[in-house]
């Protein structure tokens, strides 16, 4: 893992996380065993210590009843009977040990239970045996100590111990290995995301986080900070091209304000400054509009312009900028056809709604030709509406109809008509404002413009 990742190891969140998933590893183990150990070993020891204790019982219950005498015969029968073989001791109230198959035991009482060491030797043998004993005390003061063995059970109390021992040691050193595993592979796939991320800081926008393929989380984060990566650059390289539009498109009319007022200043007569002085109001004129489309563009892809959402009777409005636009088409030769559903709604901001249609219309208007037919069109298709507005004019050339839409841009059909370059790039922030979606087509001939709704 770099060090450059916020201070190395100390500050590593993979780091942290994988010892915080050791400790837990560590710690539902640790349980796991405790369970085990509970069912397999402490469970059966307190099993035979209640069955011990009912002994202890039913013997205290002969001697009190029968004497001691039926108590040394019922001890000796004991020691012939049950599956684990049984252990006992009689210890008289001074101290003599009156019978006992015990090896030994304690001194002082035993309270509740415990397990005693009960080896056998035979014939140069050891026979282990351990004795879960209880003890009772008789009426006359003496000591009565009965047991079972639970060899078995002591047996799986070692097993048990030392196999969590190294179960949970071992268990430790995989944890940890594959922690710090986890960690690095983490840390690289974080470290290449840091490492583009620099990159794209440094100005190298082209730079995108590399995929291994595999279709995991990080692949699919990968991809999804690429994609933004690409909406960045394109972004940025639309702001590069607009500013180059810009001074571009500004250099003109200025340059011919500039000469204008230049002109006017030294102008004799008052026929000649009254035309300077149009001429200058003609070029501060165009500028304002420039400045006005550019702003109202912004606004609207900033959202702060689409304040007056409401239900919009689409086929009047479609209408309207129909008759509105027929004067205009008619001056240059041309006539507009409609052939709008009658009906339609739409949700939508009128103002911008009639504003991006308006644009449509002037552009047919202007780039169309004499003789030129002109044809808005609405209506419901897939679920929604389509607004279609097609002229029989020249058209766009195919190569160009995806950069229409930008700023200034003016294709080698249009370059030599009046205009700014912003008409489709307005219809198509309107459009994107709306979560709408802008269609450029080839009419065959001329062009066919759709918004689907």
């Amino acid at each position: 893992m770099s060090a450059g990742r916020g201070g190395g190891l100390r500050h590593s969140l993979t780091l942290r996380l994988g010892l915080i998933y050791v400790a837990l590893f560590l710690t539902s183990t640790a349980a796991l065993f405790g369970a085990a150990y509970w069912i397999g070993v402490y469970q059966p020891l307190l099993d035979a210590a209640g069955e011990v204790r009912r002994e202890a019982a039913d013997l205290a219950t002969i001697d009190e009843g029968g004497g001691r005498d039926a108590l040394l015969r019922a001890l000796q029968v004991r020691q012939k009977t049950g599956p684990k073989r049984p252990f006992h001791a009689l210890i008289a109230p001074g101290g003599r040990t009156v019978t006992a198959n015990l090896p030994s035991w304690p001194a002082d009482p035993i309270r509740g239970w415990t397990t005693l060491e009960a080896d056998i030797y035979q014939a140069g043998q050891e026979q282990d045996y351990e004795a879960l004993v209880v003890e009772r005390r008789l009426g006359d003061g003496a000591r009565l100590i009965v047991g079972r063995d639970v060899e078995a059970i002591d047996d799986r109390d070692e097993l048990y111990t030392i196999g969590s021992v190294w179960l949970i040691l071992i268990a430790a050193l995989l944890a940890v290995g594959g922690s710090l595993a986890m960690s690095r592979a983490v840390g690289r796939r974080i470290d290449a995301v840091t490492r583009t991320a620099r990159r794209v800081m440094a100005g190298d926008l082209a730079e995108r986080i590399p995929l291994r393929g595999t279709g995991d989380d990080f692949d699919e984060l990968a991809a999804t900070l690429n994609l933004m990566l690409g909406r960045i650059e394109e972004a940025v390289e639309s702001v590069r091209r607009v500013s180059d539009n810009v001074a571009h498109e500004l250099r003109t009319p200025l340059a011919r304000l500039h000469a204008d007022l230049d002109e006017l200043r030294d102008a004799g007569s008052e026929e000649e400054r009254q035309r300077l002085a149009e001429q200058a109001l003609a070029e501060a004129g165009r500028l304002q509009a420039i400045f006005d489309a550019l702003l109202r563009i912004a606004r609207i892809e900033s959202g702060r312009h689409l304040t007056g959402m409401r239900h919009v009777d689409l086929s009047t409005l479609l209408a309207d900028a129909a008759e509105f636009y027929a004067p205009d088409a008619e001056a240059h030769g041309q006539r507009i056809e409609s052939r709008v559903a009658p009906g339609l709604a739409i949700e939508a901001d009128p103002n911008l709604l009639f504003q991006a249609v308006s644009n449509l219309f002037d552009n047919a208007v202007k780039y169309a030709g004499k003789g030129a037919t002109i044809t808005i069109s609405a209506g419901r298709e897939r679920g929604g509406i389509a607004i279609a507005v097609a002229d029989t004019g020249p058209g766009i050339a195919a190569d160009q109809r995806e950069r229409v839409t930008e700023r200034f841009f003016r294709g080698a059909e249009t370059a030599g008509q009046p205009g700014t370059g912003l008409g489709l790039a307005l219809v198509a922030a309107i459009v994107a404002a709306h979560k709408w979606r802008l269609e450029i087509e080839d009419a065959g001939p001329g062009l066919l413009v759709r918004i689907r709704c």
